[in-house]
């Protein structure tokens, strides 16, 4: 447990797990280490959630994380909208997924969903607590100032998960690779204007978009060839985005009151590594890019939701930590992608006349259903195929391995009510899901030693469903591990994702 004592004025916290910055990655990680069984303090220099809603879309894969541990009752039935985009493109992104589309959720309210969520899990939030030092060799120690004083934490590892900005990041000295903004959008959150609806319209001097919700009207505003301004951390005015807006649009929305604004560039920088031997990076921390269809959160919670279950394994002694060294390799391949892709849609939405051709031929090519899918595969993150046998998945190997396991219904093989797939992953812990009856006994036999890491679940699919006879291991993270009729191959699979098997008593 955490303890905490003093010395010499000096608070003095001890831990399993140090995580800085409590944004939606920050608090989901929390959650998913202390599902884990893992010690976590958390400290961010913010007195509370944000207040500002930067990000307001939640996109199908972690409407499914959440859904998978429960969360999504207490958001209700948040606004879903099945067309997005790509670079300014309308883009259908229905796939087969449980929350297919995008669904409107303003960050603060997801910060606050997981922040209760890591509270009841036992999490230990420090608020107001700026990082000032830390050094990492055999464990992590870390100096903090917080309202009552200087704090020291002790921890076994540390991740960072304080922003594109990261103070970990630069006391770590970790090589942060890419370009700088070059272009940016303004952006504002207005009471009292009334402007029609504007969905990334590119007029002859900028673009332009806007949306009223609840008598708040979001607008943001670009001009062709203007250059990202040098503000050192501050914010613009709200003058000078109407002094954008109007150049842009010819309207006045001057005698708006502002209840927030920003701006936000298209730097594209990646961390070289996501792992510096105790001190690991998630969200921002890790990756700096435009907020482009709302892909940065999801992004970070998706970081987090790999890295929590395996770092909590190593921290419990039940895996070693080459089990680590899966999170980069997974996760800094994925993010490559999406800034990839970001990168594509900053030139199609902030290029001027020069990238019409480009956004004629998009459009006829998204109409080709492939194509879509492709791309509504990399925004929804429901694309997502893991690397997890080796040096390549191949062709022929079973279509989910790799993937996530679709949301299905299930048949219990010793009666009972249908359930999900997914209430299966709410505990957690990995699953061993056979769905043939016939292979049971010795599929159940061999996972055993694994028994306090992974469970075992022998029902039928559903005809009809996405899912057919045979036996998958699904990772914590609800990613299939191994997918096979037999239990050939299945400890080898089981060692690697969940450590030694345990030791008869």
């Amino acid at each position: 447990m955490t303890t905490d004592h003093q010395d010499t004025d000096t608070a003095i916290l001890d831990t399993d797990v140090l995580v800085v910055g409590a944004g939606p990655a920050g608090l989901m990680l929390a959650t998913e280490l202390r599902l884990g069984g893992a010690e976590v303090v958390v400290v961010d220099q913010r007195p509370g959630p944000t207040t500002e809603s930067r990000a307001s879309t939640l996109h199908a894969r972690t409407m499914e994380i959440l859904d998978s541990r429960g969360l999504l009752d207490e958001l209700g039935t948040p606004p879903c909208e099945p067309r997005g985009h790509f670079g300014g493109v309308p883009l259908d992104l229905t796939l087969p997924s449980s929350h297919p589309g995008q669904w409107k959720v303003a960050q603060t309210r997801t910060e606050e969903l997981l922040q209760r969520r890591a509270a009841e899990l036992g999490a230990d939030l420090r608020r107001r607590h700026q990082l000032l030092s830390l050094t990492a060799e055999d464990g992590v120690e870390a100096e903090a100032i917080g309202p009552y004083g200087p704090v020291r934490i002790r921890a076994r590892y540390l991740v960072g998960c304080d922003g594109e900005d990261s103070t970990v990041r630069r006391l770590v000295r970790a090589p942060f690779p890419g370009r700088d903004a070059a272009r940016e959008l303004l952006r504002a959150d207005v009471c009292g204007v009334e402007v029609a609806d504007r969905r990334f319209q590119r007029l002859e001097h900028g673009l332009a978009i806007a949306a009223t919700r609840e008598g708040v009207t979001r607008v943001m505003v670009h001009e062709f060839g203007r250059p990202a301004a040098e503000r050192g951390g501050a914010e613009p005015d709200f003058a000078e985005v109407t002094d954008v807006w109007k150049r842009v649009t010819g309207e006045d929305i001057s005698q708006g009151t502002p209840l927030w604004v920003n701006a936000f560039g298209d730097a594209n920088r990646q961390l070289a590594h996501y792992r510096h031997g105790r001190v690991l990076f998630a969200g921002d921390a890790a990756h700096r890019q435009m907020p482009s269809g709302g892909q940065a959160l999801n992004l970070g919670v998706q970081d987090a939701f790999n890295l929590g279950w395996k770092l909590a394994a190593v921290v419990r002694g039940s895996a070693g930590e080459d089990l680590l060294d899966t999170y980069h390799s997974e996760r800094h391949t994925v993010g490559r992608q999406v800034l990839a892709n970001i990168g594509a849609q900053v030139e199609l939405l902030l290029g001027g006349p020069e990238v019409e051709p480009a956004r004629a031929l998009l459009t006829e090519l998204v109409a080709l259903d492939g194509v879509r899918q492709h791309l509504a595969g990399m925004i929804s993150g429901l694309g997502i195929r893991y690397d997890v046998e080796g040096p390549e998945v191949h062709s022929d190997a079973h279509p989910l391995l790799g993937r996530r396991l679709p949301d299905a219904w299930l048949e219990p093989a010793e009666g009972g009510a249908r359930r999900r797939t997914t209430e299966l992953l709410r505990t957690g812990r990995g699953l061993l899901l056979c769905l043939d009856g016939d292979g049971a006994p010795a599929l159940r036999a061999t996972a055993a030693p694994w028994s306090d890491r992974v469970a075992f679940v022998a029902d039928r699919p559903v005809a009809g469903g996405p899912l057919s006879a045979g036996t998958l291991l699904v990772r914590p993270d609800g990613y299939v591990a191994w997918a096979g009729s037999g239990p050939a191959g299945l400890a080898r699979a089981l060692t690697r994702w969940f450590g030694t098997a345990a030791a008869d008593d």
